[in-house]
Order: structure tokens, then C-alpha cells, then sequence
């Protein structure tokens, strides 16, 4: 139980290409204590809570209330709750009761609860080759 054998070496090894392709279902978070300065590249989900004073671009972005983001934000999916500074482009937007938004949006489909605060203009996403320019009017929902 006590013996003084030499420790094991370990056995994780370095994530290879093939393996790192596999994590993209994972998601990452940047904690309320945390501050970036610089622009910020995320291939995976993005949970925040921290701050980010630069570019964000994730494939999914989920800002919780204690989140700010000074600058602009690219996004397949974004769902925020915090404080945003800049341009905001994602495919599928949620603006909650408690976001404040100072800057221009676009997107294919929004939905912005009662209560949100959004200072900037609004425009179809017509930049990005996924959403197909020929479609119809995007869809827009207002939340109670």
C-alpha cells in the first residue's frame, strides 16, 4: 500500500489532428474573473462570463449577464444576456431581457425579449455563403 514504487509515466499523450477535429463538440468558458484583451477565435462554443475587449468569432456564443464584449462579435449562433460594444452577426440571435447592445445587428432569425436594450440598426445577414440570398424575408420574434 505504501510501497516506494516509481510513478508510472503518465498516459495522456498529445492531442493529435485527427484528435482535435473530434473535440468540436466541446465548449469553452471564460469565467466572470477573467479578462481578454485582443481578439478572440474560438472553433468551438463559447460560454462567457468574463470580459473580452477586442473580436470574438466562436460557432456558438452563450453570454451570461456578467459578460461584456467591447467589439464585434461573428457567430453562427449567439444568445446573450450581457453587455455587447460593437457589430453583432450571427444566423440565429437571442437578445435577452437583461443584454445591452450598442452597435449595428445582423442576422437571419432574431428573437429579443421585453426589456433588452439594443442601440444600432438591424440588417438581413446577407455576407455569410450559408444563408441563401434568394430565401425569403428573415424571421423576426419578439418574446414576452
Amino acid at each position: 500500500m505504501f510501497s516506494k514504487k516509481s510513478a508510472q509515466p503518465s498516459t495522456l499523450a498529445p492531442l493529435s489532428r485527427a484528435d482535435s477535429r473530434m473535440s468540436k463538440g466541446t465548449f469553452s468558458v471564460i469565467g466572470a474573473d477573467v479578462v481578454i484583451a485582443g481578439d478572440l477565435t474560438a472553433s468551438a462554443d463559447l460560454h462567457l462570463d468574463g470580459r473580452i475587449e477586442g473580436d470574438l468569432s466562436c460557432a456558438a456564443l452563450v453570454q451570461g449577464e456578467s459578460g461584456v464584449i467591447e467589439g464585434s462579435v461573428h457567430a453562427q449562433s449567439a444568445r446573450l444576456s450581457g453587455r455587447i460594444k460593437g457589430s453583432i452577426t450571427a444566423s440565429e440571435l437571442v437578445i435577452l431581457r437583461n443584454a445591452v447592445v450598442e452597435g449595428d445587428v445582423f442576422y437571419k432569425a432574431l428573437t429579443i425579449e421585453e426589456g433588452a436594450c439594443v442601440e444600432g440598426r438591424f440588417s438581413q445577414k446577407r455576407d455569410d455563403t450559408s444563408v441563401d440570398e434568394n430565401s425569403e424575408k428573415p424571421d423576426l420574434a419578439l418574446a414576452n
